[in-house]
């Protein structure tokens, strides 16, 4: 077996997060989870008690991301694993029709969370000089459709913004961006409405996609990788 690993999650309160949170505890990981909803984080924490950590947080505030940073690496050593999995997405409209709010909120999660999740966690696991870093990519960080532009260009920076991050980081670590396919989430209906549910649902689809990222590792350092379907 395995050893145990510590992973930090963001975007755990629902979706591929809340699944992926379940399987890597059930496998016997430590699992130290962030997220916007107060109440999903109480059934978190009543659920899992210790050694796992469940917090409040909203990635796009750069002072909060560090004082949670901060709170997590006194408590415990760097993660091994880092999944960046937060993001939202705005009302599907074309470009020009979408609201200047919902445009900065999608940029603010979908990138500049991510940012300063790694720029106050990335530090610690170089210093280690070993961990996985996974930023969530989709299938439109990679092709485009009409009425998602905004998502669009907000994964296609991921997919740009780590691997880069993979040529700065240390022989025998890696940094990933993963395309996790298409699955029944909230934020795939509403895109898709009603025929999402032709598509696995996030816990389905976390039997494959847990043990497929445990599996990373500093050989698919800088590589663009896609949860088998």
């Amino acid at each position: 077996m395995a050893p145990a690993r510590r992973i930090v999650l963001t975007g755990a309160t629902r979706g591929l997060g809340r699944a992926l949170a379940d399987k890597f505890i059930a496998a016997g990981h430590t699992v130290i989870g962030c997220g916007r909803s107060e109440g999903e984080i109480t059934k978190l924490q009543q659920q899992f008690g210790s050694p796992h950590r469940f917090d409040v947080l909203d990635v796009s505030s750069e002072p909060d991301v560090r004082r949670w940073a901060e709170s997590v690496l006194a408590n415990s050593d760097a993660p091994d694993l880092l999944i960046n999995n937060a993001a939202t997405i705005n009302p599907n409209a074309p470009l020009w029709e979408v609201e200047p709010a919902d445009f900065d909120r999608v940029i603010d999660v979908n990138i500049n969370g991510v940012f300063y999740v790694l720029r106050h966690l990335v530090p610690a696991m170089v210093q280690q000089r070993k961990g996985v870093i996974v930023n969530l990519s989709s299938g439109w960080g990679r092709s485009t459709s009409p009425d998602v532009a905004t998502y669009c260009a907000t994964k296609y920076a991921i997919e740009g913004l780590t691997l880069a991050l993979a040529q700065e980081l240390p022989r025998g670590m890696a940094a990933v961006p993963l395309n996790p396919g298409v699955i029944n989430t909230e934020l795939l209906r509403s895109c898709f409405g009603g025929s999402a549910g032709s598509y696995p649902t996030p816990h389905e689809w976390a039997r494959q996609a847990a043990p497929y990222i445990l599996a990373l590792g500093p050989r698919d350092n800088g590589q663009s990788r896609t949860v088998p379907g």
